[in-house]
C-alpha cells in the first residue's frame, strides 16, 4: 500500500500533520530522531498518540543517516512526502550552527535524493516567514526578493527552497515550500513564545519580553497550519507557463515548484498576545523588557492570497481562541489548576 512519509512526525507540526492525515485513512511512515533539543517525553507522548493507528509506523531516524534513508525509502512505496523535520529556533542557531547545518540542509538533501530515487507524486516541505528577514514591505509577500536572512536559521530555509527548485528542475519532482507564520497551539514546542510565557508565569516567573514587546506576529494556529499542509499536499504543482526568465517571480518556475505563504494574515502585538494568555490563566504576567534579540525581526505579516486562490485555505482561528486552547491543553498536559478553571 502507498504512504504518505511525515518526518519530524515527533515535532510539532509533524505531529498535527500526521493525525490528520491518519483521520482522512492515509497510512504515514513517521520518522524523527527525537532529539533533545526540547523535552524529550514530549515527543514520545505525540507519537504514542500517533501509534493508536493501525495506519501509523514509527522509525526512530536522523535525516541526515544516508544509509538509513537509503533503507527507508527502499523499504516503503512512498507517494508523497511531507518534510517537517528541521533544527527550529532563531537563537538557539546563533549558538549552535552546526546543529542547522546537518539537519536543515544534509538530511533535506536526503529527503530530495529519496524522492529522486523513487519518483514521488508530490514533496511538500516546511520553510519558514523568518526567510524574509531584513524585508519591511508589510504583507511579506511569495512574491518579494529574500535574499537577506537575518539568522542561520532563516539561510538554511532559504537554501532549502532553492534545493527544493533544483531538484524540480533536474528531476520534474513535484515541490512545495510552505513558509509558516509563528505556529502555536496544543502540543506546541516548549522554546517557542505561548509555552514559555504560560509556564512562566504559572510559576510565579518573570517573562523575557524582547523589543520592549512592540514586535509584532502572525500568530497562526496549528490546526490553521494543518489545513493548509494536506490542501497544499493535494496541489501538485505545474510548471508556470507565464514565468519569464526576464523578470522571474520567486514563488514559481519553468519547473513543478511553488511557494506559499501559511499565515493568520493578522498580525498581533506580543504584549497583547500576553495579555490574552493572562486573560486565560487569570493570572498576571511579571514582564522583564529588553531590546530586540540577534536575529529578531519587528514584524511578521502573511499575504496568503496566492495559498487561498489556489487551494481555497482560510485561516480561522482567532488568537483568543487558539491561546484558550494552548492554555486547556498545558493544563491538562501538566495537571494544572489555574484561577481561570477554578472561577469556570
Amino acid at each position: 500500500m502507498n504512504a504518505i512519509l511525515v518526518t519530524g512526525a515527533a515535532g510539532f507540526i509533524g505531529f498535527h500533520v500526521s493525525q490528520r492525515l491518519l483521520d482522512q485513512g492515509e497510512t504515514v511512515i513517521g520518522v524523527d530522531d527525537l532529539n533533545d533539543y526540547y523535552d524529550v517525553n514530549l515527543k514520545r507522548d505525540r507519537i504514542a498518540l500517533l501509534q493508536k493507528s493501525d495506519r501509523f509506523q514509527f522509525s526512530s531516524l536522523n535525516l541526515a543517516d544516508r544509509s538509513g534513508m537509503e533503507r527507508l525509502f527502499a523499504t516503503h512505496q512512498f507517494s508523497k512526502v511531507v518534510h517537517m523535520a528541521a533544527q527550529a529556533g532563531v537563537r538557539y542557531s546563533i549558538q549552535n550552527p552546526h546543529a542547522y547545518l546537518d539537519s536543515n540542509v544534509v538530511g533535506f538533501l536526503e529527503v530530495l535524493e529519496g524522492c529522486r530515487h523513487q519518483q514521488v507524486e508530490h514533496l511538500v516541505f516546511a520553510s519558514s516567514s523568518s526567510v524574509y528577514g531584513a524585508n519591511r514591505k508589510m504583507p511579506f509577500s511569495v512574491h518579494h526578493n529574500v535574499d537577506h536572512p537575518l539568522s542561520l536559521y532563516a539561510a538554511t530555509k532559504k537554501s532549502n527552497e532553492l534545493m527544493a527548485h533544483t531538484y524540480s528542475h533536474l528531476y520534474r519532482i513535484p515541490t512545495t515550500g510552505l513558509r509558516f507564520f509563528t505556529v502555536y497551539g496544543p502540543w506546541g514546542r516548549p522554546d517557542m513564545a505561548a509555552f514559555k510565557f504560560t509556564k512562566a508565569i504559572l510559576e510565579g516567573k518573570s517573562i523575557d519580553v524582547y523589543n520592549y514587546g512592540k514586535m509584532r506576529r502572525d500568530f497562526t494556529y496549528v490546526d490553521d497550519i494543518a489545513e493548509g499542509v494536506l490542501r497544499t499536499l493535494d496541489k501538485i504543482p505545474q510548471p508556470d507557463p507565464n514565468w519569464s526568465a526576464m523578470n522571474p517571480d520567486p514563488s514559481s518556475s519553468q519547473a513543478p515548484y511553488h511557494l506559499y505563504n501559511i499565515g493568520n494574515n493578522q498580525p498581533v502585538e506580543l504584549l497583547h498576545f500576553i495579555e490574552v494568555i493572562e486573560d486565560c490563566l487569570g493570572m498576571k504576567a511579571k514582564k522583564n523588557l529588553l531590546p530586540l534579540q540577534a536575529g529578531d525581526v519587528l514584524e511578521t505579516y502573511a499575504d496568503v492570497d496566492e495559498l487561498s486562490k489556489d487551494t481555497g485555505f482560510e485561516p480561522k482561528t482567532s488568537i483568543e481562541e487558539g491561546v484558550r486552547h494552548f492554555v486547556d491543553w498545558y493544563c491538562s498536559y501538566y495537571n494544572i489548576s489555574t484561577k481561570s478553571s477554578v472561577a469556570l
